[in-house]
């Protein structure tokens, strides 16, 4: 499915060298106005070709919006948006050779040879754009009801962002990974700030299920965690537990490792979320695949035009997708 949400349904479509890519979101509120230069801003900075850690491949990325926008206001009918693929090479893919790691193999398998595999086709990371373009329009509705959601690098490789010089070093392991024909991976953090207590639900409609479903969507992303995460298994409940207290009318708590979330909803503090990325798969060292046509072992050297580590660019894509996550729960409250 490429659908997803409650009270908002997020469409994305498109495929990497297709003629665009594009989203639909259905059941956005009336009334809420737009800056299309906003919008451009926040592609702009996911978009490629902006430096020597990311792939040349250059796109204008000009968003169209064909519906839902109206004098600089949403309408209420559903908005949609395309943008246009321009710097396409579809002759460096070669379908009877998977690349290891990628959705190559998988994707041939599951429909039957007849998925588009051109940059990875409905696989690829050129569909984030059509993400950020969707998140931008909600977090402009968020920023009104005084939510903020903002994402930062905290890993590439080995190298933390609590390390000295952490852009220097994670730039170093970026250009090192691409020299060396390789790929690197890392890790992202968001926080949203403003997010009112009471959002969420039980089970599978819980903010932790909503949210997680919506970041694994992102290609790249091996895994999610909330708060303290993966480290409060080494804790005990006096450590894990976040003491409750009240000032001034309010309620909040000492501590965050639950992340802004309780039983799957907002609890008042800030919504924590940390997400890892693989390395990109696609890379110019040589590597064993099978030739589909011969039904033989083989290998290959992946050519064309990749990222040496997509997080850089990941940013804007997942303060996108908890955005939309935020709003579509705002909307359903």
């Amino acid at each position: 499915m490429n659908t997803f949400g409650e009270s908002i349904k997020l469409t994305i479509f498109g495929e990497s060298h297709g003629e665009a890519i594009g989203m639909v979101l259905d059941g956005f509120p009336a009334g809420e106005n737009i800056d299309i230069d906003e919008i451009k801003e926040q592609l702009a900075r996911r978009a490629p070709g902006k430096s020597e850690m990311s792939t040349p491949r250059k796109e204008a990325d000009e968003p169209v919006f064909l519906s839902g926008l109206f004098n600089g206001h949403s309408t209420g009918a559903p908005i949609c948006a395309i943008i246009r693929n321009t710097d396409k090479r579809s002759e460096d893919y070669h379908p009877e050779k998977p690349r290891p790691g990628h959705a190559d193999l998988t994707a041939q398998i599951k429909y039957k040879g007849c998925s588009d595999f051109r940059g990875g086709g409905p696989f690829s990371g050129r569909l984030t754009a059509a993400m950020v373009l969707a998140g931008a329009v909600c977090k402009q509705a968020l920023s009104r009801r005084n939510i903020s959601v903002d994402a930062s690098i905290i890993r590439i490789g080995p190298v933390e962002s609590s390390d000295p010089d952490f852009d220097f070093a994670m730039r170093k392991e970026i250009l090192d990974a691409r020299a060396s024909g390789d790929s690197i991976g890392g890790a992202i953090e968001c926080s949203a700030s403003g997010v009112p207590a009471g959002l969420g639900g039980l089970m599978f409609g819980g903010m932790e299920s909503r949210i997680a479903a919506a970041l694994y969507a992102i290609p790249g992303v091996k895994g999610v965690e909330f708060g303290a995460g993966f480290e409060i298994a080494k804790m005990r409940g006096s450590q894990a537990n976040d003491p409750i207290r009240l000032e001034d009318g309010r309620i909040y708590t000492e501590t965050n490792n639950s992340g802004g979330i309780n039983g799957g909803i907002t609890n008042g503090m800030p919504l924590v979320v940390r997400c890892a990325f693989r390395p990109t798969p696609s890379i110019g060292r040589e590597q064993k695949t099978v030739d589909l046509l011969k039904h033989e072992n083989t290998s290959l050297r992946v050519v064309g035009r990749h990222d040496p580590c997509i997080v850089p660019r990941a940013v804007p894509v997942v303060e996108s997708m908890i955005a939309f996550c935020l709003m579509d729960v705002i909307c359903g409250a």
